[in-house]
């Protein structure tokens, strides 16, 4: 009988979503429903690539739900639970289009249905975000967006969206570290390409845990006071306002064989988990990209992106000095819920009219032999196996440059990012799992030299693996690893809950004892990389290095009555222990040295108590 009733409303509803190919945000809980389903065998495995179009999610749980169908309640692990049934279906009832046009309290949005399959629903959302910790003393971050949007579909194959946000920053302060030497110290600048730059290094901002923390603003942002061109600032001093604007449109084919997206959105390519991307991360800043996805067989993909990277506003745009485009392929095969490779190759170059990145080839690394070595190029694989029902195994690899030759393990040269993981749903829990997982990203991995361009005069151009100053990759910074345990479940039809321990040790970027190759601005000497000793790795014994042990934990709740605004709240909270170790002798020596805790004014121990809390009205 639930079966019968589910084809029915299937047949019912259809004509109501199927045309509707805008992306669903990254944020949303529906990427880590479909990820936990995937590994219990309950829908057939999606593209590697994300955001997913309103459309595929839909298809989704509609095959969750028939697979469920297939398998009573209690014949085999994985079978859905009655409430994580009704979490479906009212993820579900929130991506079908408006059945009427007006006003809809329980969405936010006025929709306008048109005849000829055309649609628009125009909606507002705000999300109000605070962060306040004890460092022992109280430091405070807070931020108001008022959102705008508007979204629909052009015909049965076209659809759109346009999002255009402001922001109230009531505090976003951090502390100044130090400064840092993008080459070691020491280094005797070379004409032109090899100049040693000075950067400031900062801390987390308050009152958020490491690396979780997103810039949501655009370009630059105006303190209250002086909003003028004049007046533009790369960080949020005091009372400040800035912005966001996301447009995209989306083509797809009635199969979903083939879709097209053009737009300024969030993306993570490649992630075997959530935020776990070693290619493009979910942590990485918005771009303007066009993107494509073909699926070739079942279970065998190609997809392609080439977009325009945004320059740093916090360090300047100085005689054009960043004018870099992007590019990424990657081919994918899925045997069933039980394996999965993928792999490919990315491409920052100075942005030109370059028809090797174009192409959708995913080798496209070895191209710039053929043209010159001027571009930042690098290689990803990642594997997985699973058992639906029991868990996964995952192993990704980054490889930004390597030479094979002795010793090369300990050479700054070898410029590569590794991940291992496993994953597994827990009975007894709706949408329960545990991770566990190691992340190594090694000194100068996703960094790079600036260097003349033939095309661009005498100055020169950075090509880091960065936009507007964050990683695409990793949102680990280079020299830094980090074990991650975290146990999430949702106990009610409206709540997510997690639990969650990290251990990060990052190599200092400030002070007398910094590593080098440990910032994503460090740029690698160029010459001598197999004789200099100064140019030689070794973890934990070649300078300072900060340990972090993050505990914290996190509940998200909805309320939505079927007669009033629907509000999201979420709050997490927990301790950061912070201290340093330091070795005896000079940093960078090449010689690996023993090291012991230190506590010192650039070193320091510390111990935070966090806790952040968001609001979301109109979810």
């Amino acid at each position: 009988m639930p079966g019968f009733i589910f084809i029915i409303t299937i047949l019912v509803a259809t004509p109501l979503f199927a045309q509707n190919h805008v992306s669903v945000p990254l944020d949303e809980p529906v990427y880590r429903i479909i990820e936990l389903a995937e590994t219990r065998g309950l829908c057939e495995p999606l593209p590697g690539v994300k955001p997913y179009s309103r459309a595929v999610v839909l298809k989704a749980i509609d095959n969750i739900l028939a697979t469920d169908d297939n398998h009573q309640t209690g014949r085999r692990f994985g079978a859905l639970t009655e409430t994580e049934r009704r979490i479906l279906a009212d993820t579900r009832a929130a991506y079908q289009n408006a059945e009427k046009s007006g006003w809809d309290i329980t969405r936010g949005t006025f929709h306008i249905g048109g005849d000829s399959g055309g649609s628009a629903d125009i909606g507002v959302r705000t999300d109000l975000l605070a962060g306040a910790g004890f460092y022992p003393e109280a430091k405070a971050a807070g931020e108001n967006w008022l959102i705008a949007y508007m979204r629909g579909d052009i015909g049965p194959q076209v659809s759109y969206a346009y999002t255009l946000a402001g922001s109230l920053f009531l505090v976003a302060g951090r502390d100044r570290l130090g400064s840092y030497d993008t080459y070691y110290k020491g280094f005797e600048d070379n004409p032109l390409n090899n100049i040693n730059q000075t950067i400031n290094v900062y801390g987390q901002p308050w009152g958020y845990f490491p690396f979780t923390y997103q810039k949501r603003w655009d370009s630059s942002v105006w303190n209250w006071e002086k909003v003028d061109n004049s007046g533009q600032i790369g960080w949020p001093e005091g009372v400040s306002i800035g912005y966001s604007i996301q447009p995209e449109i989306a083509w797809s084919t009635p199969s979903e064989r083939l879709r097209l997206h053009f737009g300024r959105t969030e993306r993570e390519w490649g992630a075997m988990t959530e935020r776990s991307s070693l290619i493009l991360n979910r942590t990485a800043l918005p771009f303007t990209a066009v993107d494509a996805t073909l699926k070739l067989l079942d279970g065998f993909y190609l997809s392609t992106l080439t977009g325009i990277l945004e320059y740093d506003t916090e360090r300047g745009l100085t005689d054009n000095s960043f004018q870099n485009a992007f590019s990424l392929t990657m081919l994918e095969f899925n045997y069933k819920n039980y394996f999965h490779v993928d792999l490919g190759s990315t491409s920052v170059w100075a942005k030109r009219f370059e028809l090797g990145y174009l192409f959708p080839d995913p080798v496209s690394f070895l191209y710039q032999g053929a043209i010159g070595d001027y571009d930042n190029v690098a290689a990803f694989l990642n594997l997985k196996g699973t058992v639906p029902g029991l868990g996964k195994l995952w192993f990704s690899l980054f490889l930004d440059e390597i030479n094979p030759e002795k010793d090369i393990f300990e050479m700054d040269r070898a410029m590569y990012a590794w991940q291992a993981g496993i994953a597994a749903p827990l009975p007894m829990l709706p949408f329960a799992q545990i991770k566990l997982s190691y992340t190594k990203i090694e000194p100068y991995a996703y960094t790079h030299t600036r260097n003349i361009m033939p095309w661009y005069g005498d100055t020169p151009m950075e090509r880091a693996y960065v936009s507007r100053g964050m990683g695409l990759g990793s949102y680990l910074p280079p020299n830094t690893d980090e074990l991650l345990l975290r146990f999430e479940a949702s106990p009610a039809k409206k709540t997510h809950a997690h639990v969650q321990y990290q251990m990060i040790r990052h190599g200092a970027d400030h002070g007398a004892y910094a590593v080098d190759g440990s910032s994503l601005f460090s740029e690698l000497d160029s010459s001598g990389r197999s004789e200099k000793a100064v140019l030689r790795k070794y973890f934990l014994q070649d300078g300072a290095y900060q340990w972090m042990h993050i505990f914290k934990v996190g509940v998200e709740h909805t309320f939505a009555p079927k007669t009033a605004v629907p509000v999201r709240i979420f709050a997490e909270t927990g301790i950061v222990l912070s201290y340093y170790t330091c070795i005896d002798g000079p940093a960078n020596s090449g010689t690996p040295s023993s090291y012991r805790m230190v506590d010192t004014a650039e070193y320091p121990k510390s111990t935070a108590f966090l806790a952040t809390i968001g609001i979301r009205i109109f979810p």
